[in-house]
């Protein structure tokens, strides 16, 4: 992820559309997050402040949930295909998958991917990272809702596609079993350090 400010500037990318993989790595450090969906690209800005206090308490929620051989991580490199490649907000990992990745892992490295709604990934999060988490086999993914107060929309997969969300609002305890046993209020996620 960028850890510097959106630039103006027009920035110049290496590649041609559609883009790969290999173009992206060659990309500037400009405070953007770039991904690919079938060589399209997809830009975003860094996080809001919010986002990324709902994604530190998630982490901290799953770190203390996971059996010793899971690794719950933040923002790792998924490279799905050739020209495909996203930046989930948090991901679940074996700890011996951790251990021999390198750079990116592969969709069957991912127990769990979970993306925080932002208004200007609605549409990735809502659709296309759905999609493209499903047809890649990742058994199980979590989309949180800041908007809803926050609500968890929690999906599994069955088949090629995920079964219909499972919605956990504010307020109620969601007791998650895959992939590993977690209970919570979403609420918690955005609420300040006590």
């Amino acid at each position: 992820m960028a850890t510097t400010e959106p630039t103006t500037k027009r920035t110049v990318l290496q590649g041609e559309p559609p883009f790969t993989v290999d173009d992206l790595l060659t990309f500037p450090d400009d405070g953007n997050r770039y991904e690919l969906f079938n060589g399209s690209l997809l830009v975003s800005p860094s996080p809001i402040p919010l986002h990324q206090r709902a994604i530190a308490r998630l982490l901290r929620i799953l770190e203390d949930a996971a059996p010793p051989e899971l690794e719950p991580l933040p923002e790792v490199n998924l490279r799905v295909g050739p020209r495909d490649f996203f930046i989930p907000d948090l991901v679940v990992v074996s700890a011996e998958t951790l251990d021999r990745t390198e750079l990116m892992f592969a969709p069957d490295d991912i127990l769990l991917a979970v993306e925080v709604v932002s208004p200007s990934t609605q549409m990735r999060d809502r659709h296309i990272k759905k999609v493209a988490y499903a047809a890649a086999g990742i058994p199980a993914y979590w989309r949180i809702e800041l908007s809803e107060g926050p609500s968890l929309h929690v999906h599994e997969l069955a088949g090629e596609e995920y079964k219909p969300a499972e919605k956990h609002e504010a307020g109620e305890i969601a007791t998650l079993l895959v992939p590993f046993e977690a209970s919570f209020d979403p609420a918690v996620l955005i609420r300040p350090r006590a």
